[in-house]
């Protein structure tokens, strides 16, 4: 397949990179993967004027973007005609120690996808999303758990989007001094971050006999999350 046939998003003012435009991105595959190794999204919108940004767990199915939230927020109240908004996601990989103070920076992937949200408001779509809103984390759990109550599917709002825009932005340069620079006895460095899985805290109040499932085998102590979580996301659409 060539570049130019490479699936990607539209690109125009709206999610063109301006600034540093060789680190944008807006295939499908680069956009893909940095959205399904991600847990945590960032969710900016305008209501009567007035900008808000709600932190909430995704996921993803094709271009189409979901979310949850309680049945009495603000924004969920408001979207039952659709609301413009724009998802993000970050990844931080290091901090960057250079010999200017203008070329400290972080080496990072991001994406910021842009869309129409709306409720969903299907029963069978809602329910059927509400069970990937668990198995996208943790695949199949749903099947084992006891079964949400109607009271429980009510309180929960579900949000979808599809992708109109989008772009990934990505910086992997470490220490990038200016050429004049790297003569002077300044230090100088890259701190690699990384978020990781700790070791698991089973509930102690288990019942006795009750095991930790095999399918939680992508969430390994010491393993990274991002890594983690990609490998669910491909368990739980495979």
């Amino acid at each position: 397949m060539s570049a130019s046939d490479t699936p990607a998003y539209p690109v125009d003012a709206v999610n063109r990179v301006k600034r540093r435009h060789d680190r944008g991105a807006y295939d499908h595959e680069t956009v893909h993967a940095l959205l399904d190794a991600a847990a945590l999204c960032h969710v900016s919108y305008v209501i009567d004027g007035q900008p808000y940004c709600t932190p909430t767990l995704f996921w993803r199915e094709g271009t189409r973007l979901y979310w949850h939230g309680s049945s009495a927020s603000r924004m969920l109240r408001n979207l039952s005609d659709g609301q413009p908004a724009c998802l993000t996601v970050t990844h931080l990989d290091s901090l960057v120690l250079a010999r200017c103070g203008f070329n400290h920076s972080a080496d990072y992937r991001s994406v910021m996808a842009f869309g129409q949200a709306r409720l969903v408001e299907d029963q069978e779509e809602k329910e059927r999303a509400l069970v990937m809103m668990v198995d996208r984390f943790f695949p199949n759990r749903t099947a084992g758990l006891r079964a949400s109550s109607p009271q429980e599917i009510k309180a929960t709002a579900v949000v979808t989007m599809e992708i109109e825009r989008a772009s990934a932005k990505i910086r992997a340069k470490g220490v990038a001094d200016d050429d004049e620079d790297y003569a002077l006895p300044i230090y100088a460095e890259r701190l690699p971050v990384r978020m990781t899985i700790g070791a698991p805290e089973p509930c102690p109040r288990l019942m006795p006999g009750v095991e930790r499932s095999a399918d939680l085998r992508a969430y390994q102590e010491g393993r990274a999350l991002d890594e983690a979580l990609t490998e669910a996301y491909a368990e739980a659409y495979r």
